[in-house]
């Protein structure tokens, strides 16, 4: 039976960036609007702590009962390790995803309505990830995934709900955190290619193949401070969110190394970390701006 420690290794705590900096980043769009609303914004960042906790559980259920993840490299995975039963995980997974479903009507009955809608597609996207019978996540549509939802949707949908509308300051920081959150996806997927090739998971990263996937991740890391420069059309103060590049460059180094397996762990904490930075500098410039 799994212990307390194991069950928070199991929910992947190294991708928390992935939940928390969409929402900093929102409600930084949402200062440079005059629009902050806090207790929306602490409704937010529970909903996205929610959200990826029931990504990881579902992603550890279904990766497990299907054995993609029995002769895995990297952390620990409750039911691919047998330290916990497929229901156990699975009932994780649901209520983490339930907490989330219940937050976000809190959000949708003090907004607007569709949000609904869009809660649904989100809940939808956090099961079929890797749950179903046609995973998208086994398509090459992970990272995909991964920009849609913690990037556009979870920026957007943050500023959104405090301003009740969107700019294109809002866009280009959903743009850059999404683009940080895939890099995240593709230095996981890149460590994986061996084991997702033998199992059948066909991530972008065993499409791309090694070398490409590797260009990639540098690409999505590279965005994010492009579109800082065009931040600092709204505040000079956005300029501050280049700080972070020496977290970006850091991500990168396991990967132009070309490391592979545990090599590439660093690779996703830099990753988040550099996420969590960009997205911090850039709100509070915003918010002085």
């Amino acid at each position: 039976m799994a212990t307390a420690a194991q069950w928070i290794e199991g929910a992947r705590p190294r991708t928390l960036p992935n939940a928390i900096a969409p929402v900093i980043a929102g409600t930084g769009a949402a200062a440079a609007l005059d629009a902050v609303v806090w207790w929306k914004a602490v409704v937010a960042l529970l909903l996205s702590v929610a959200l990826i906790l029931g990504v990881n559980y579902a992603n550890d259920y279904s990766d497990g009962v299907r054995g993609t993840d029995d002769d895995r490299v990297g952390p620990l995975r409750l039911v691919g390790s047998g330290l916990a039963s497929p229901t156990a995980v699975k009932t994780a997974a649901i209520g983490c995803l339930a907490l989330g479903a219940v937050l976000g009507l809190v959000l949708v009955f003090s907004t607007a309505w569709w949000l609904l809608l869009i809660g649904a597609a989100c809940l939808a996207g956090a099961w079929f990830y890797t749950g179903g019978g046609k995973p998208y996540g086994y398509s090459g549509f992970g990272e995909v995934a991964v920009f849609v939802f913690f990037g556009l949707v979870a920026v957007l949908g943050t500023q959104f709900v405090q301003a009740e509308r969107i700019d294109w300051v809002g866009t280009a920081l959903a743009v850059g955190v999404g683009s940080f959150s895939s890099a995240v996806l593709v230095a996981n997927n890149l460590r994986d290619i061996p084991t997702d090739t033998a199992t059948g998971k066909i991530t972008l990263a065993v499409t791309l193949g090694d070398a490409r996937t590797r260009t990639l991740h540098l690409v999505l890391l590279t965005v994010p401070f492009l579109l800082t420069l065009a931040l600092a059309l709204h505040t000079p103060w956005a300029l501050a969110g280049l700080l972070a590049a020496p977290l970006a460059v850091r991500a990168n180094a396991p990967v132009r190394g070309g490391g592979n397996g545990l090599e590439l762990i660093p690779a996703l904490r830099d990753s988040g970390l550099a996420l969590l930075a960009w997205s911090i500098l850039c709100a509070v410039a915003l918010g002085l701006g």
